[in-house]
């Protein structure tokens, strides 16, 4: 479930909002009538359901280890001219 709050109508009425997340509900903060923020109830199915929604993946590790294991990425030397030609060379493989 899904409600929708303005950012004004929130600050005045934090608790009640609060007390429906806690109960499970989503909130999407608007301003101005555009989205903002979302408010999500603290837990790993609240998450796991909104990167479903959206195509995503939750990490199951500490970013910072993922982190660890990545390459960190080739630089290029010289110009941008020079950056491309390598970058189509790869592709070119």
């Amino acid at each position: 479930m899904c409600g929708t709050v303005g950012v004004r109508e929130l600050r005045q009425n934090l608790s009640k909002y609060l007390d429906r997340v806690k109960a499970g509900e989503d909130l999407v903060v608007t301003e101005h009538g555009r989205e903002v923020a979302r408010l999500v109830p603290l837990g790993a199915d609240a998450y796991a359901d909104l990167a479903a929604q959206f195509g995503a993946s939750v990490p199951v590790e500490p970013l910072e280890a993922i982190a660890a294991r990545l390459s960190p990425p080739r630089a290029a030397a010289g110009t941008t001219d020079a950056y491309l030609a390598e970058a189509r060379e790869d592709r070119a493989r």
